[in-house]
C-alpha cells in the first residue's frame, strides 16, 4: 500500500455526517448527469435515506479538513439490483454500495484507498466475501473496480438497468 493511500483516514460515519453525506451524493449525482446524460445515476438521497442507512449498515467516510471527499456503505442486505446465483456461494455475504467521491478530488486515489480497506473490514465484520455492482455503461465504474482487485462476475440487465456483477472473496 503506497504511502498516499496510507495517509487517508477512513472512519466510520455517525449522524453528525448525514447532511454532509447528502451534499456529496449530490454533487456526484449531478456530475454524472452533466457529463453523461439522466439515468439511473441521477438520483440524489435524502437525509431521511441515509438517517435509514446510518441505522441498517455501515458507512464509511474520508475527510479533510472537515470537508467530505469519498464514501461508500457496507451492508448485509441483499440489494435490489444484486441476483445471488452469479456469485461464490458463502455464507457470509456483505454488499458494498453508494460509493462516491468528490468530484473535485476523483483521479487522486480517494476511490483507491477506500477499496483497499473494504476487505479488512470485511473480515472484521465477520463477512466470507464482497459483493457489487456498477453500471455497464459510460457513467459506469467497472474499469476502476476491475483495477481494485474485484473480479467479475457477469452482466444483467435489472429493470432496465445494465450492470456489471463485482466480487471479492475473503480468504478463509
Amino acid at each position: 500500500m503506497s504511502a498516499a493511500v496510507r495517509a487517508v483516514r477512513l472512519v466510520e460515519a455517525t449522524p453528525d455526517d448525514v447532511e454532509a453525506l447528502v451534499d456529496l451524493h449530490v454533487r456526484v449525482a449531478r456530475d454524472l448527469t452533466r457529463r453523461y446524460g439522466r439515468g439511473h445515476w441521477s438520483g440524489e438521497p435524502t437525509v431521511r435515506a441515509i438517517l435509514w442507512h446510518l441505522r441498517i449498515s455501515r458507512i464509511f467516510v474520508v475527510k479533510s479538513r472537515g470537508r467530505l471527499l469519498a464514501t461508500f456503505r457496507l451492508t448485509t442486505r441483499k440489494p435490489w439490483a444484486i441476483d445471488p446465483a452469479y456469485f461464490t456461494a458463502v455464507r457470509r455475504p456483505l454488499y458494498l454500495v453508494d460509493m462516491a467521491v468528490d468530484p473535485a478530488k476523483q483521479r487522486l486515489g480517494l476511490g483507491y484507498a477506500c477499496m483497499v480497506r473494504v476487505p479488512a473490514i470485511a473480515r472484521s465484520w465477520p463477512a466470507d466475501a464482497v459483493r457489487l455492482d456498477a453500471y455497464d455503461a459510460p457513467a459506469g465504474a467497472g474499469g476502476f473496480y476491475a483495477r481494485c482487485g474485484y473480479h467479475e462476475r457477469g452482466r444483467v440487465t435489472y429493470r432496465g438497468v445494465p450492470l456489471i456483477y463485482f466480487e471479492h472473496v475473503l480468504p478463509a
